[in-house]
Formats: structure tokens, C-alpha cells, sequence
């Protein structure tokens, strides 16, 4: 079993920036997948980024640009760097690991955090 934690998460206003962090612990292999997903109230969670053991980074489109996903293999700990935030980037930002190199789909990550809230006031 892989422990995953997210913190970081908080309350800005339209155009801050803010950093997530996530932890992992337990039954983590450096060479784990790891990736950074949203779900906002009534949808499907949303793949942001994901960043192989060896720094090779993945984008969604929407995000492309105005986000940075780093890790610190050290730590056991991946970051997501937000930039230029909107309101309707308000969702729990959740933090999986996996095997699936650069996997886009919730069913790619096999361990989950328990989120972090992310608000952004208008």
C-alpha cells in the first residue's frame, strides 16, 4: 500500500499563484508514475500533469503553460506549481501514483491522497 498526502491547498483570489505538494510513503517505489488530477462539484475528475522518475512531464491542454509539475525523488515528493489561477480551477486537487507511463486516465494510478481544496474567488 502507497500512502499519498497532499497539502498546500487554500483560499486565493483569480490570477494568484499557489503550490501543492504531495508526499508518499509506504509501499512507494521511486519509479512510480506520478500525476496530479481535479474534480470539481458534479464532474469527473481531470488529469493535469503527470512526471516520470525521471522528470519526463505530461500537460493537459488546459492547463499547458500555467502549470509546472516537479518532483524530488529524494523527498518522495511531487509538486504542482499553479500559475495565473481562475475561478473555475476551484476543485479538491488530488495526488496518484502508478505504473502506467504518462497515463491520462483515473484507471492508469493505482494509489489516491485525500485531496486538497483549491479556491479561487473572483
Amino acid at each position: 500500500q502507497v500512502q499519498l498526502v497532499e497539502s498546500g491547498g487554500g483560499l486565493v483570489q483569480a490570477g494568484d499563484s499557489l503550490s501543492l505538494s504531495c508526499a508518499a510513503s509506504g509501499r512507494y517505489f521511486s519509479r512510480h508514475v506520478l500525476a496530479w488530477f481535479r474534480q470539481a462539484p458534479g464532474k469527473t475528475r481531470e488529469f493535469l500533469s503527470s512526471i516520470s522518475w525521471r522528470e519526463h512531464a505530461d500537460y493537459a491542454s488546459s492547463v499547458e503553460g500555467r502549470f509546472i509539475i516537479s518532483r524530488d525523488n529524494v523527498k518522495n515528493t511531487t509538486y504542482l506549481q499553479m500559475n495565473n489561477l481562475k475561478p473555475e480551477n476551484t476543485a479538491v486537487y488530488y495526488c496518484p501514483a502508478g505504473w502506467t507511463s504518462l497515463g491520462r486516465n483515473v484507471a492508469d494510478y493505482d494509489y489516491w491522497g485525500q485531496g486538497t481544496q483549491v479556491s479561487v474567488s473572483s
